[in-house]
This record gives C-alpha cells, sequence and structure tokens, in this order.
C-alpha cells in the first residue's frame, strides 16, 4: 500500500464520539465523569486536527423532539409558495429572520439550489439589543398555520443551546484549557442562528447542482441534524468524503473563529451538499457562535504554529488577519449571502 493510499484510508470516514460523559458532568460535575471526559476530549482533538468534523452520540436529545422537527417541517416546505412567503426574510427587518425561496441564498456569488428558514435566540421587543436595532437580534417569524411549529423550534433551540455549551467545554478540555475557557470569555451569551434547509428532488441526477457548494461556517461551532437523504460532502486531507446520515446522531464541525483562536490548529473545514436523491432532503444546522460584541482573539497555546495559507482555503482569505467584533465578520459574511437584504441590516 503506497502512502497516498494509506492517508486516503485514513481520513475516509469521519469518527463517531460519545459525548455521554460530558453530558452527565453537566448535571454532576464529580471527579469520576471528569476522568471520562478527558478521553473524550481526546477523541474531540484528534478529530479537530484530522477533520475538523465528527459526528456525536449519546447526546441526550430528545428523539420525539427530533421527529417532531422534522414532521412540522415538512409540512411547511410543501405549502404553496405564497403561503411560505407570509413569513419572508423581508418581514424579519434586522433580526433577519425569516424564509427565503430556492435560489435566494448565495453561496461564493452562485445560487443555492434549497429554500429555508433562518431563525435565532427569540428575543422580545423590548430586550436592549433590540431595542438598540444591533443586528441578527429580535423576535423569529413563525408559520400561523402549523400548530406546535413555534413551540418545537423553540423547544428545539433551547436543548441545542445546552448542548453547544457542553460541546464546548469538551473542546477547551481537548485544548488543555479549563472547562469554562469558550464562555468565560466568548459564549456565555452566545449568538444563535438555527436554520431549516429544504434541498429541493433532483429531476435531473446526471446533472445535480450543488444544493450548497464549497463553503466553511463562521463561527465556532455547528451542529447538524440531517434527514436520512443524505448529500453532505467534507474535504478531508485525502479529498471530498461523504458524511451520510447515522440514526440520532449530530454531525459537529468547528467554524471560521475556532480557527481563529486555535491558530489553524483546529481548522474550519470546507463542505458543500449535493442532493442525488428524487426526494426532497431536509437539513438542521444549528450555530452556536461567540457573543455578537466579542473580539475574537488567538488562544495562547504551546507549539502551535499559526497556518495562514490561503491557497487552501476555498475562498483565498484569511480568518487570522481579521479585525474587529465577531458581529463584524459575521456581517460582512451575511451580506453577501444576501445581498437583497444588505441595506436592511447596515
Amino acid at each position: 500500500m503506497t502512502a497516498l493510499q494509506i492517508v486516503d484510508k485514513k481520513f475516509s470516514q469521519l469518527p463517531i464520539i460519545d459525548i455521554n460523559a460530558l453530558v452527565s458532568r453537566t448535571k454532576n460535575p464529580d471527579d469520576k465523569t471528569l476522568k471520562y471526559c478527558a478521553s473524550v476530549a481526546e477523541q474531540i482533538r484528534q478529530a479537530c486536527q484530522d477533520y475538523g468534523f465528527f459526528y456525536i452520540v449519546g447526546h441526550g436529545v430528545d428523539e420525539q423532539l427530533q421527529q417532531q422537527l422534522e414532521h412540522l417541517s415538512q409540512q411547511f416546505f410543501q405549502q404553496d409558495l405564497d403561503t411560505k412567503l407570509k413569513i419572508c426574510m423581508a418581514h424579519g427587518g434586522r433580526a433577519w429572520r425569516g424564509y427565503f425561496p430556492v435560489g435566494n441564498e448565495l453561496t461564493s456569488g452562485k445560487p443555492d439550489l434549497k429554500e429555508g428558514i433562518y431563525f435565532g435566540a427569540e428575543l422580545a421587543e423590548e430586550h436592549p439589543l433590540v431595542k438598540a436595532g444591533i443586528p441578527m437580534h429580535g423576535r423569529n417569524l413563525f408559520p400561523s398555520n402549523i400548530s406546535q411549529f413555534r413551540e418545537t423550534v423553540l423547544a428545539y433551540i433551547e436543548l441545542m443551546t445546552q448542548l453547544g455549551h457542553t460541546l464546548m467545554a469538551g473542546i477547551a478540555l481537548s485544548l488543555r484549557l479549563e472547562e469554562s475557557y469558550f464562555a468565560d470569555r466568548y459564549t456565555k451569551d452566545p449568538l444563535i442562528l438555527f436554520r431549516i434547509f429544504n434541498y429541493p428532488p433532483n429531476s435531473s441526477l446526471s446533472n445535480a447542482e450543488w444544493g450548497v457548494g464549497e463553503h466553511t461556517d463562521y463561527g465556532v461551532l455547528t451542529i447538524l441534524k440531517q434527514d436520512n437523504i443524505g448529500g453532505l460532502q467534507v474535504k478531508s486531507k485525502s479529498g471530498w468524503i461523504d458524511a451520510p446520515p447515522i440514526p440520532n446522531s449530530f454531525v459537529c464541525n468547528i467554524g471560521d473563529m475556532l480557527d481563529r483562536m486555535t491558530q489553524g490548529l483546529y481548522r474550519s473545514t470546507p463542505h458543500r451538499v449535493k442532493n442525488l436523491s428524487t426526494s426532497d432532503r431536509l437539513s438542521f444546522p444549528f450555530f452556536f457562535d461567540p457573543n455578537f460584541h466579542a473580539e475574537v482573539k488567538p488562544i495562547e497555546l504551546t507549539d502551535v504554529l499559526v497556518n495562514d495559507d490561503k491557497s487552501d482555503r476555498w475562498d483565498k482569505a484569511s480568518v487570522h488577519q481579521f479585525q474587529g467584533t465577531y458581529g463584524d465578520y459575521l456581517l460582512n459574511k451575511v451580506s453577501k449571502v444576501f445581498p437583497e437584504l444588505r441595506q436592511t441590516v447596515f
């Protein structure tokens, strides 16, 4: 077997990590639990260095709630366009919430073959950030004709936010830091972004277009729920590999800000989606990001060389040379995703 074949085999399948010890520790922090957490943290470290992606199981997120979310999402997307547009993003204003039709979201300037709904933390009009007009903060838009849609989405966001805190504690341990490192500096009050995407079926499988093209995520952590269709691909050290659905698991990946914090030790990994089936494909990415006003700084890590080679990034940009807050970084990115909404926020 050649060296190239060995690399191809090693990086051909994303690791699966049971995080039950991390979940248990958040409920009952004791020394015995910490011992098992160290093992989980080491697996996270290896996965972040090798792939930037990994599956998690043992997460404790209610399966019935997940099924309910999927069922209600199917109901929403099966409606006619005019009905879905009743909660379009134009009504979301500076909160940047609501529905967008197929082709309205861009990746690298190209329309994605998907539709979706944007959500975030539910904030009332009297919330200080909303009153101050801070972009990407406010109320969500929900369909009024689908019972339990609002309640289900908000319950899911709450559980995933808890899971985000748990995973960031594990990532801190993986970097030989205090469990609370990220919470103390960036994610005590995280920016929460949740999306429900629907990728329409492909009528011509031989000429299938990308549902979303090659890209990296912006923040620190993405927790993805997939349906059973598949289509996610990850750019590993051996090339593009599939990340097929695994029952009751989530796919996690690190974003640009964790790449920046770790000085390239943990790289934000390019990924893409193509629906190769004749069925609709649902996807539920949950983004657990730094506080909007946080200035993201490098962590002082020993024996880490900054990898700032732009040539191997999909957008030829540097996450290490950026100056400003996470909000500055995020707004610069999303204004390119939805250029027609740019004036609403800026």
